[in-house]
């Protein structure tokens, strides 16, 4: 086999289909495009703004009486903090902040929020594992999420002791993409990589190929963590891909090694 040259891009000629909701999955795909990848969006996930309630409304203004405040993604931190902007021009003292990974860190600490996160990794078995969430008897907690998801962290806090309040911020669809958009997005689109990045997405892809009769169970399937790539060879998806971290970087070297590796490099049902 020849040798790529040390000018090619690493992913030249490399055919990539984005899942992630927008803006991300555009951000991603310049990523992608700048290792030479060609790649199209197929966003399986739209996030929508809850309206403000009376009950949220509450939970916003009565913020100083948590002692901790935990935030899933980076999207609830956005909506977190607009929504706090509102109510609290400065925010109170002697909070903890939590964020289940990186990029949810970032959008907090750019308000100036001194935020506790997994020291590696950026799932809620490894948020759970820091040790100030260990003894939280009597504590009260305030996560802050889309309105469905999963409960491990409610249900775990809840089985040590806390007070848990849950702070509904979005919600989530899968688009209704018509026949005709399908066919423009991945008529003779053979992608050699799929990026899901939640169990949802995942779940969205398995219904997209039963409804439209796209075979990408044999693609390389990029997920965010190995709970999900289980799932996904659970549902027949051969080939999985756990990136390092959910930077667009990491996820975009992860692809390219996968891919050079090829299927054996993969996760894979053996």
């Amino acid at each position: 086999m020849a040798t790529p040259r040390a000018d090619r891009p690493a992913l030249a000629c490399r055919r990539i289909l984005i899942c992630r909701p927008e803006p991300e999955a555009s951000r991603l795909a310049r990523a992608f495009e700048i290792q030479g990848a060609d790649v199209r969006c197929l966003p399986l996930l739209v996030r929508e703004p809850l309206p403000e309630t009376p009950e949220q409304r509450t939970l916003l203004l009565d913020l100083d009486r948590f002692s901790h405040v935990i935030v899933v993604s980076p999207y609830a931190a956005q909506r977190l903090l607009e929504a706090l902007n509102t109510w609290w021009p400065q925010l109170p003292v002697g909070i903890r902040w939590y964020a289940v990974g990186a990029g949810t860190a970032r959008v907090l600490t750019r308000q100036g929020l001194s935020v506790r996160r997994p020291a590696a990794g950026w799932t809620s078995e490894q948020l759970l594992a820091l040790p100030s969430l260990q003894r939280i008897d009597g504590d009260r907690v305030l996560l802050a999420r889309g309105q469905e998801g999963r409960e491990l962290i409610r249900e775990t806090l809840s089985a040590r002791g806390a007070q848990v309040t849950t702070l509904p911020l979005y919600r989530r669809r899968c688009p209704d993409y018509p026949a005709d958009v399908l066919a423009q997005r991945l008529g003779h689109f053979d992608p050699d990589a799929v990026v899901t990045l939640s169990g949802e997405t995942l779940n969205n892809l398995i219904a997209l190929c039963a409804k439209s009769g796209h075979n990408l169970y044999d693609k390389l399937l990029v997920v965010p963590a190995e709970r999900v790539a289980r799932a996904a060879r659970d549902a027949g998806f051969r080939h999985t891909c756990v990136p390092a971290g959910l930077a667009d970087p990491d996820i975009v070297s992860a692809v390219a090694d996968c891919l050079q590796r090829g299927p054996d490099g993969a996760g894979t049902d053996k």
